[in-house]
């Protein structure tokens, strides 16, 4: 009995070690354009969502390497409403999160709509204030800076003097004074910078820190692409100049060219433990085989703040000076975090967390009831710049298998219901069930531009009520399933290339989802589409 019993306890202590190394990225597939903060011991993120709802996903950390989602800014239709008409990678850009006397801020800006705006709250988990919109900000990527004296500064990317023609792919920095809580800029704006060298293109995405007296703007340079950077700038004081430091790029692998395995680093943005130790979160990209099939994801880094002839300079991963894969985790206490679940048998009174939408549902076309995820057959169709009855949800992985099981019958051919995978309204798969048969669509928009049509890849005759449809994913080929058991699945159709929806094809700023999808197809319908499950799992890496 006393060796069972230390058998136990060594088997327990084995499966509660904590790790000595963390893996990057922290946050997989579409989270681009990072920016945290800390309040005590906990650490919250907010990345960019562009036309994806709910908008402004949060996480929520206690050691900078596991991360739970709590929460989104932008939730309700009352706050914002995303437009049918937004187009692709419009919405909501990088924003910023910031915590001052008790108060969460998220600056953002709606690029197609409004324009720059502010949402606070007391809780980061919600309820989010409605957007405070800012006049006369123009240009995008907002941020916000409290000096000692509790003074806000307001951060932005754009020209405001006029000269953006100097050069082609020219921007800059501004500044101005504001009232954080009514979304009013004060007194006069400034231009702090046009990038850390002559001829630099884009900057943008600018964050501004008080490090032992000296002030010290962060930013992003070069365009979210191969020739993404992170420089800085210092200064004596708060309105400049703002010198570029000897050290820019602090953080880039423009030089490294297309093969190293984590590409376009860039937009970052900086944190201070409790301990006193810096680290930074940032973007890049992971890619497979000369494709990026996972978008712009959330990276983790060590930074130590050093001071050299430009100012305080911070030295990215010290020794190396690149990006790991793998690397010594912060000096935190290990937290782990729930699993994201594989598998939603819709037993709860709402959706989970990980789902989201195409701009906003208007209206409630979707419920979950009695174990079944119920979706209304609208004229809406994923492919246009509409919110269609789609529920998807990020893929996360290179290789993965996504399946749902589906109760749908109709005697009209308009009316269809089934399991797409989406980057772009031109730029998805369609696996659907329709008036007895099933069919698998192929949209294909070269370089997002020009007309395209549909294709039917494969059809084949299907009369029964049930179906379970399921889409397995390896590296750049994927290949779809159906069938009447989730063990006894049948191929439909040859392997068809998963390019079609990499950054390279499709291009843009937004990432792929996998969901469930239901249309009428521009007519009006009273039928209902019902899915039992869904699961996603990676299976290999």
């Amino acid at each position: 009995m006393k060796i069972v019993l230390g058998f136990l306890i060594c088997m327990n202590g084995f499966a509660q070690k904590v790790p000595d190394t963390f893996t990057n990225p922290i946050l997989q597939g579409f989270y681009p354009d990072p920016s945290i903060c800390r309040v005590g011991d906990t650490y919250y993120m907010v990345n960019s969502s562009f036309e994806w709802f709910p908008g402004l996903p949060i996480h929520r950390s206690h050691d900078l390497v596991n991360w739970e989602k709590i929460g989104y800014g932008l939730n309700r239709s009352d706050q914002i409403i995303y437009k049918d008409g937004l187009k692709n990678s419009n919405g909501i850009f990088a924003p910023t999160i910031r915590h001052h006397n008790g108060i969460f801020y998220i600056i953002s800006t709606m690029v197609g709509q409004k324009g720059n705006f502010i949402i606070t709250a007391k809780d980061p988990s919600g309820p989010w204030s409605k957007p405070m919109y800012i006049k006369d900000a123009p240009g995008i990527d907002p941020s916000l800076f409290w000096d000692d004296d509790g003074t806000c500064y307001y951060t932005g990317a754009g020209i405001i003097d006029g000269s953006q023609k100097e050069w082609k792919g020219k921007n800059g920095i501004w500044m101005q004074k504001i009232d954080p809580n009514k979304g009013i800029l004060l007194g006069e704006k400034k231009q702090l910078t046009y990038g850390h060298a002559s001829n630099a293109r884009w900057a943008e995405g600018p964050h501004l820190y008080k490090i032992d007296g000296e002030y010290m703007l962060l930013i992003g340079e070069g365009g979210t692409g191969e020739f993404h950077a992170v420089t800085v700038f210092n200064s004596k004081n708060i309105w400049g100049p703002y010198i570029p430091n000897h050290a820019n790029p602090v953080l880039t692998h423009r030089h490294l060219g297309k093969t190293y395995p984590i590409l376009q680093t860039g937009h970052a943005d900086l944190v201070q433990t409790q301990n006193g130790d810096w680290w930074s979160v940032m973007l890049a990209k992971r890619q497979i085989e000369g494709y990026v099939t996972l978008a712009r994801e959330t990276f983790l880094a060590k930074v130590k703040m050093t001071e050299q002839e430009s100012g305080i300079t911070p030295i990215f991963n010290p020794g190396v000076g690149l990006l790991q894969q793998r690397q010594l985790r912060p000096k935190l206490p290990w937290t782990t975090v729930p699993k994201i679940k594989e598998r939603d048998d819709f037993n709860e009174e709402s959706l989970d967390l990980k789902w989201n939408f195409l701009r906003t549902p208007n209206s409630q076309w979707y419920e979950v009831r009695k174990g079944k995820l119920e979706i209304k057959l609208r004229p809406t169709v994923v492919t246009q710049f509409v919110n269609p009855s789609f529920i998807a949800q990020r893929t996360r992985h290179f290789n993965y298998q996504a399946s749902t099981k589906l109760s749908f019958d109709t005697n009209k051919t308009n009316e269809k219901a089934g399991l797409v995978i989406y980057r772009r309204h031109g730029n998805n798969y369609q696996l659907l069930k329709e008036k007895n048969k099933i069919s698998l669509i192929k949209v294909l928009q070269k370089g997002n531009k020009g007309e395209f049509k549909p294709q039917i890849m494969a059809s084949v005759p299907y009369k029964k009520e049930d179906v379970i449809f399921s889409a397995k994913v390896e590296g750049l080929k994927v290949q779809f399933f159906y069938g009447e058991n989730e063990k006894k699945l049948i191929p439909i159709g040859d392997t068809n290339d998963y390019t079609i929806l990499s950054d390279e094809v499709a291009q843009k700023f937004n990432g792929i989802y996998v969901g469930m999808y239901a249309t009428s197809s521009g007519k009006e319908s009273n039928k209902i589409a019902k899915f039992d499950w869904f699961t996603y799992h990676k299976t290999t890496e």
